[in-house]
């Protein structure tokens, strides 16, 4: 089932998610309806707080990043096969001289930032079977795992960006929470009566 991406402004996207155990109700049924919204939309990730829980879950599946021909075939092979289910996940170490990529949030459609972050990290998480998983990724795999990480602490990559990018963006960050935009997926706004 596709389920409504929750908009920029609503205060899940803000909270600290919390932690699941592996009797969480209808969990494959979620897993299967977050898959469904994300590739619905055309996603690269999606974290449980954009369909409006605040729970430590979110899924990544890179694939989309493979066809880029600025990248090496080794990354290219890596994005093509990066699908993940993250669960409890916990980054326990960022590495590198930080770098920008223009990233986009599905809960914040149209908008476009170059975002700084450490090449690499150190992930420990649960699997879609709870089973625990210790990974190491760099590159757009982890910048991906990144993004979505920041959405279960209540972080949005506006966030990152300097108050002056933050002020020219206002009102259009404004117009998306009233529902004042086209998009081609069902989203759920904070300041506006109904679903679209």
């Amino acid at each position: 089932m596709i389920l409504p991406i929750i908009a920029y402004g609503s205060p899940v996207l803000k909270k600290k998610a919390e932690d699941i155990s592996k009797d969480y109700p209808k969990f494959d049924e979620l897993l299967e309806n977050m898959f469904e919204t994300m590739y619905n939309a055309s996603g690269v990730g999606l974290a449980a707080p954009q369909i409006g829980l605040s729970i430590r879950l979110f899924i990544v599946d890179a694939k989309p990043f493979s066809e880029d021909e600025s990248l090496s075939d080794l990354e290219k092979n890596e994005l093509k096969s990066f699908k993940r289910v993250f669960i409890n996940p916990q980054i326990i170490e960022e590495n590198g001289i930080e770098w920008d990529f223009n990233e986009g949030c599905l809960s914040i459609p149209d908008v476009h930032e170059d975002i700084f972050r450490k090449p690499g990290i150190t992930i420990e998480y649960l699997d879609e079977n709870f089973t625990p998983q210790k990974e190491k990724l760099s590159g757009l795999a982890a910048r991906v795992v990144q993004h979505e990480y920041d959405h279960i602490e209540g972080v949005l990559f506006t966030d990152r960006i300097s108050n002056l990018k933050k002020r020219l963006i206002k009102s259009k960050l404004t117009n998306i929470s009233k529902g004042k935009i086209e998009v081609g997926y069902k989203m759920k706004y904070p300041l506006a009566k109904k679903i679209r």
